[in-house]
Order: structure tokens, then C-alpha cells, then sequence
């Protein structure tokens, strides 16, 4: 039986590769910082699948607890099958702001963790011959809009170079990257979504669902539907100028 660690595991997309993920029987280690939400979706998914839930509080943004999870990943009598780096939180903040502190957080949850829980998993699944790792990047990581781009264009870029190095140990790398997704990730972040057209919203299941069966496809790249995967080609084609006009015209759409 397989054993699944996700980051940002009870709520929006890490609750919903959580619950895909137990209901094929892969056992959990569910991250998150809220202990009592933790414990909540710990009993909820064992009930609902039969499967053994464990639940580790880490602050992402803290150096020493996240290290306490990169030690979960390099247990060798307890391995990790499939390392889901899913935490994170939207940014809609000016790039010149006086304080740089958010910035700074989501750099440290959205960059270095994925940096040290993908390390520690590609040393302890190739030395096993096996694994699988998911890095939630975005298709923000393709325009610029902002340090959220920025800091998704380094998961996928990095994401991109991990699985070129592991290639033929029995592990891959992932990268994946949504579009917009009906979760609860935009009203948290206070970004103001009611302008996007209802056929670019993508179902958080059929988003999992895809990405789950592009990482034990090997895919380096997992774009969900077939408009995001269009979109995306047209963006890698289009002229910069065109990006940046794009990148504007949105970022002021969302503005509250």
C-alpha cells in the first residue's frame, strides 16, 4: 500500500488529492498548520476510505518545522510514496510595496519548501527505485502577473529540471499547473475572480483526477482540459508584448 504526503492537505486542491488519494488506498500524511482542521480531515477521510491518516503541523514558512517534514520524507522505515507539494496562498500585492514581508512568506512556503521537501523525496524514493512527486505550479508561471508568477515560473522551471535529472531512476517530477479552480483559494487571497467567464473555471476533481494520471504517466507537464492545455500553447507562441498587455489587463480585473 502507498503512502501519500501532502502539503496544504485540508483545503482547496491539497483536500482534493487528499481525498482522491485515499480513496484508491494510498495512506495520507496530511501538512497544514491548523491542527484541529488536521485531526478534522484525518478522521474524516480514514471513516470515509479505510485508510491510515497521520497529520504533521508545520508552518511552511518556518525553516525548523519545515525541516520536520523533510525528516517524515527521508524515513526509510516509514517511506513516502508520492510527495504532493500543494501549499500555498494567492499574492495580489503591488511588486513596490514598502514591506516585502508577505513576499518574503510566500517565497519561503511556495519556493524553499518545494526546493527541500522535492530534494529529500527524489533522494529517498531514487534510492528505492520508485516514487512520484507533484509540485502545484500555475498557469501563472506563463504570463506576469506579479510575484505569484514569479514565484510559479521557479516551481515549474524547477520541477521541469528535477524530472530531467531523475529520469530513468523510477521517479518523476511533475509540475502542475491550473488554470482557475472553483476552491475556496480566491476568497481567502481577497482577489476579486467574478470577472472570469464561467467556461475558464475548472472542477477541482477533474483537476486532480487529470494531474494523477499525467504523474504515473511520467508527464513533466500536467495542464488540465483542453482549453488551459490551447491557452497555454498560445502563450508560449505569443509575442512578449502581448503577455505584458494580457498580464495588465487581468491583474486589473481582479483588483477589489
Amino acid at each position: 500500500m502507498a503512502t501519500a504526503l501532502v502539503t496544504g492537505g485540508t483545503a482547496g486542491i491539497g483536500a482534493t488529492f487528499a481525498r482522491h488519494l485515499a480513496a484508491r488506498g494510498d495512506d495520507l500524511v496530511l501538512v497544514a498548520r491548523d491542527t484541529e482542521r488536521l485531526n478534522r480531515s484525518a478522521a474524516e477521510l480514514s471513516a470515509a476510505y479505510g485508510v491510515t491518516v497521520e497529520v504533521l503541523t508545520a508552518d511552511l514558512n518556518n525553516r525548523e518545522q519545515t525541516e520536520r517534514v523533510v525528516q517524515r520524507v527521508l524515513d526509510a522505515e516509514h517511506p513516502i510514496d508520492l510527495v504532493v507539494n500543494n501549499a500555498g496562498f494567492g499574492l495580489h500585492s503591488s511588486m513596490v510595496e514598502d514591506s516585502t514581508a508577505p513576499d518574503e512568506q510566500a517565497l519561503n512556503v511556495m519556493c524553499r519548501a518545494v526546493l527541500l521537501l522535492s530534494n529529500a523525496a527524489a533522494r529517498a524514493m531514487k534510492s528505492r527505485g520508485n516514487g512520484r512527486i507533484i509540485n502545484i505550479a500555475s498557469t501563472a508561471a506563463f504570463i506576469t502577473q506579479g510575484h505569484y508568477s514569479a514565484l510559479k515560473s521557479w516551481v515549474l522551471v524547477y520541477t521541469e529540471s528535477l524530472a530531467l535529472q531523475l529520469r530513468g531512476t523510477g521517479v518523476t517530477a511533475t509540475a502542475l499547473c491550473p488554470g482557475w479552480v472553483r476552491t475556496e483559494f480566491h476568497d481567502r487571497a481577497g482577489i476579486n475572480a467574478s470577472s472570469i467567464p464561467d467556461i475558464a473555471w475548472i472542477d477541482a476533481d477533474r483537476l486532480v483526477r487529470e494531474c494523477l494520471v499525467d504523474a504515473d504517466r511520467g508527464r513533466i507537464i500536467s495542464i488540465p482540459t483542453r482549453l488551459w492545455r490551447t491557452a497555454i500553447i498560445a502563450a508560449r507562441h505569443a509575442p512578449r508584448s502581448t503577455i505584458y498587455w494580457f498580464s495588465r489587463k487581468l491583474t486589473s480585473s481582479r483588483k477589489k
